[in-house]
């Protein structure tokens, strides 16, 4: 059987329903009678795709596939990050729920510990009124650890007491010197030996589930190589193009590639001709949306119903969530960035949120001007050749038409 592989996009600040279009996709796989695999290639924790059901289950994953209601299992590679006790919860949340999910881990994912939440929370909150818009998790200070300074703490060392005890204590040592230099918190009003113990037993928690084939640490030689049983790849992309750390608004960007250049980067690697006909899906809300701080071009008040299920809240990092309408300048700015990286791949445009306008017309700036105009009309005002558009009007796949 052929092997495909589809690449799920955000052409946003994140929050687009990039979750919804993965189960979406997966379930169509399995429709095909194919055994899909959803990838992540880009993110970490702080991501939190929304997937709900016809049958009215919800779920919103971090650390887990969009694909996991379904049975699908998750590659999480070593372009993300990986928390050792946010990904125990959701694993404790999904069992509760029902679910059998199963994670195989890139070895070399860098690990975010107690203390990159730590100094990220600290350095945010020392920014005041010129934060960057961090969700507080560590993401962004586990990556810049892994790419700027010797304390590296990878998924595999987790297996090793030893090493990762050592590897702690580094990594202690170099943040209490960053934010003694970097802000005024007091680093050592904390038991950081208790926080230290905690982590000691969600490795050895992980090493009883990777024993157990759950959670596996693998190389990603064996998720793409010619012996892997996935005829179709999902790659789940987290956050937005406009997030992107080299072609967002900084300084309230992302550590990480949004684009769809990981993941043509992994199948290039291990499975070139895949590369060639992969498929993206861009995915936008049928407005706009930010949370957490800097600009959101024509932000204003929108008249939206059906929101009551809204996952994003107010929260003391990010703040209130906020909207706006579609910007089709936005739009292709965020196609042009990844054309960059996808040039001659077929793209399709999928619209959600479509069932919270009232009167279920989009409200778009283009052109200088604010526009009143149908969904099915938008493809037309941006600049792709989409081989198709679907659109979402309920907050499951099944709505997507």
């Amino acid at each position: 059987m052929t092997k495909r592989a589809h690449i799920v996009i955000g052409l946003g600040f994140g929050d687009e329903g990039k979750g919804l279009t993965t189960d979406w996709l997966c379930g169509q796989a399995l429709a095909r009678g194919e055994t899909p695999l959803v990838v992540r290639f880009n993110g970490g924790h702080q991501a939190g795709h929304t997937v709900a059901t016809a049958a009215g289950q919800r779920h919103v994953f971090s650390n887990f596939g969009a694909g996991t209601l379904r049975g699908v299992p998750t590659y999480w590679s070593a372009h993300c990050t990986f928390s050792p006790g946010s990904v125990l919860k959701e694993y404790a949340s999904l069992r509760a729920a029902g679910a059998a999910p199963r994670l195989l881990v890139d070895a070399l994912c860098p690990v975010t510990t107690h203390y990159d939440v730590l100094y990220n929370r600290a350095l945010e909150t020392a920014r005041g009124a010129a934060r960057h818009g961090s969700c507080g998790l560590g993401f962004g200070a586990t990556v810049e650890r892994h790419e700027h300074t010797p304390p590296r703490l990878y998924a595999q060392d987790l297996r090793f007491p030893t090493v990762y005890g050592h590897k702690l204590g580094q990594i202690r040592a170099h943040y209490r010197a960053r934010i003694r230099a970097e802000t005024s918190f007091d680093f050592d009003q904390l038991d950081h030996n208790a926080e230290d113990r905690r982590f000691a037993e969600y490795a050895r928690e992980l090493s009883r589930l990777h024993a157990e084939g759950i959670i596996q640490f693998v190389a990603e030689a064996a998720v793409f190589g010619p012996g892997a049983p996935w005829q179709t790849y999902v790659f789940e992309g987290a956050q937005g193009i406009l997030l992107d750390m080299d072609f967002g608004l900084f300084p309230h960007v992302t550590r990480s590639r949004t684009t769809a250049a990981n993941a043509l980067a992994l199948l290039r690697r291990n499975h070139p001709a895949l590369a060639a006909i992969a498929e993206i899906y861009y995915v936008t809300r049928a407005y706009h949306t930010r949370h957490g701080a800097g600009p959101l071009p024509h932000e204003a008040p929108l008249s939206l119903i059906n929101t009551a299920q809204e996952t994003n809240q107010l929260n003391d990092y990010q703040g209130h969530f906020r909207a706006g309408p579609l910007s089709t300048e936005l739009l292709n700015y965020a196609l042009a960035c990844d054309a960059t990286f996808s040039p001659g791949l077929p793209k399709h445009l999928l619209v959600t949120c479509l069932d919270q306008l009232p009167d279920g017309l989009l409200r778009c700036w283009h052109d200088g001007q604010l526009q009143k105009i149908a969904p099915t009309a938008l493809p037309e005002l941006l600049e792709a050749d989409f081989a198709s558009c679907r659109f979402s009007f309920s907050s499951h796949g099944s709505g997507l038409e």
